[in-house]
């Protein structure tokens, strides 16, 4: 049956013959039925994932991430997803990649994602999801290759801050900075990229959160692991301060000290070089967070801007609170307060110090 008479709409024609001609040559090794083809899911980049079916006698599915060149390119994530199944992590199986023209075939890891079953678990039962996710974590920078990775270099570091002021501060507020705050700006940029650089390297996810992680069914060896293809080799606290200070769940920060001084205490067992001195080692992850709010914050409005995926800028709030809770907390950073007054318009309340 043609791609064209299923559930998936297409935006180019072209895109849909390249499609149509891929999966007819795939569908017979693994008996896929065509006609089930549906939309599994979509993020904030230009992939996109569909399920299809599988003709077997114990039924199951599989994903096809359709990843369209030049906008996207699949051979990160198939490079990765070997990496990390070789570390004896849960992650997708690649069955069938045509980087050429950014089709893959994976295993399908289910339909519930972390985010939903935080959502909807009781405080005991959210309490297990992330302790697993915490111990997931450490397997990760335990198993996988940082020198099989990119390095998070300076001038990523820096690319990625850049963002912030160019399509938040001036496209989604309008506001121009003066010559006086864009040198505050600068100077601050300058210490966050210092004390990312200054950590300890280890594979970072990139996106470790409740929306790239899925609850690890019976017999797994971790829950299961999404979105890695922008796997780099980076700061020990990054994948760890993205988890606890996520884009959609949020946390009292009593119980992201919890859950910090528990990764921290497995680390520590497991070899993972992290500071000695929990006190320095929540800084430096503080310091990381604040880095990846304020780029996160430029994405947001980008993809509203750019992209016409207006629903991400609903949860701004949520990245200015975090970002202002922690340029409070520290005299260096003080000078962002008055940066993001203008934005936010809410002051947020200090909290804990070390």
């Amino acid at each position: 049956m043609s791609v064209a008479a299923t559930k998936i709409v297409w935006s180019h024609a072209a895109r849909q013959a390249a499609f149509e001609r891929w999966i007819a040559t795939v569908a017979p090794r693994h008996g896929l039925r065509i006609d089930s083809l549906a939309p599994a899911s979509a993020d904030a980049s230009f992939r996109r994932y569909l399920r299809v079916d599988v003709d077997a006698a114990d039924g199951g599915s599989l994903i096809v991430m359709d990843a369209p060149p030049p906008l996207e390119d699949v051979r990160p994530f198939v490079h990765v997803a070997a990496l990390a199944a070789a570390a004896g992590l849960h992650v997708p199986r690649v069955l069938e990649a045509d980087a050429e023209r950014g089709f893959l075939l994976l295993t399908d890891l289910g339909d519930t994602l972390y985010l939903d079953a935080l959502r909807d678990a009781a405080p005991a039962q959210a309490d297990r999801l992330m302790r697993e996710a915490l111990a997931a974590l450490v397997r990760w920078q335990q198993g996988m290759p940082a020198a099989a990775l990119p390095r998070y270099d300076e001038a990523l570091l820096a690319r990625e801050l850049a963002l912030f002021p160019h399509w938040c501060v001036e496209r989604e507020f309008g506001i121009t900075w003066s010559a006086e705050e864009q040198g505050s700006w600068q100077r601050l940029c300058g210490l966050l990229i210092a004390s990312a650089l200054a950590q300890p390297v280890v594979a970072v996810h990139a996106d470790w959160m409740p929306r790239n992680l899925m609850p690890a069914p019976a017999g797994a060896a971790s829950p299961g692991i999404l979105d890695f293809q922008d796997a780099v080799a980076g700061p020990v606290t990054y994948d760890l301060a993205s988890l606890l200070r996520d884009a959609f769940l949020s946390w009292e920060e009593e119980q992201e000290l919890d859950w910090a001084v528990r990764w921290w205490q497995q680390a520590r067992q497991a070899g993972l070089p992290v500071d000695a001195d929990f006190g320095e080692f929540w800084r430096a992850l503080e310091w990381m967070g604040l880095q990846r709010h304020l780029k996160v914050l430029g994405i947001f409005c980008r993809l509203k801007h750019r992209d016409g995926k207006p629903r991400y800028a609903q949860d701004l709030p949520r990245f200015f609170a975090y970002a202002q809770r922690v340029a409070l907390r520290y005299a260096p950073l003080k000078p962002l307060v008055r940066l993001l007054e203008p934005l936010s318009g809410a002051a947020v309340r200090a909290g804990y110090t070390f």
